[in-house]
Parts: structure tokens; C-alpha cells; sequence
């Protein structure tokens, strides 16, 4: 998620530079209910030491308005197809349903 809200922010300030402004903030998508407690959660936990510099970065970025953050399932995760290995059930609504991807040889 701190990747993700690296690239979000830089091409924030590249819209800027370009005189784009971004007035409303940037709504970043993440299927890891953990994740998002841990980035909105101030307090800090014991074993959630080794990943604390990066849950500053995205708790800033939340704190600031420039970004929130939603939990989508792990099934409506477009991203997914790109990422990981998907089933054929589950790669066909995706590149379906979701992309606008139709076959060309359907009667319909």
C-alpha cells in the first residue's frame, strides 16, 4: 500500500506541475482489511514494528486529505488479473463484466 501511495502522490504533484489541480483526494483501493486498520490506526502495535516508516507515509498522506482509503474484495480486485494467477471463472468476469472486454466470435 505505501508503493501505491508513492505513485499516487507523485503523479498528484506531476498534475500539479502541469497545472491539473487535484482537488479531490485520491481514493486508493486495497483488499488487505489489516492494512488499512494499520494505516489509520495510530497506535502502534508490537508486531507491527518492521513495517512502521511506511504506515507513516501513508497515514501522512491520509492525515493531509491528499489520499483515503477503501476496502474492495479480493474478487472485484481488477488489478488482480495483472498480478496474480486467477481462475478461468474468476479471469473471465474480470476481463468481462469489469474491462469491457467482449468476444468478438459471440452470437450476442
Amino acid at each position: 500500500m505505501s508503493h501505491a501511495a508513492n505513485e499516487v502522490v507523485w503523479l498528484r504533484s506531476l498534475l500539479a506541475t502541469l497545472q491539473v489541480p487535484c482537488k479531490k483526494p485520491t481514493t486508493l483501493l486495497c483488499d488487505n482489511q489489516s492494512a488499512l486498520h494499520l494505516a489509520s490506526n495510530p497506535v502502534f502495535h508490537e508486531r507491527a514494528k518492521h513495517i512502521k516508516v511506511d504506515c507513516h507515509f501513508v497515514r501522512e498522506r491520509l492525515q493531509s486529505g491528499a489520499l483515503t482509503t477503501s476496502y474492495i474484495p479480493t474478487t472485484c480486485q481488477q488489478a488482480d488479473m495483472f498480478t496474480k494467477a486467477l481462475g478461468a471463472k474468476q479471469f473471465h468476469a474480470i476481463l468481462l463484466s469489469k474491462l469491457g472486454v467482449h468476444n468478438a466470435h459471440s452470437p450476442t
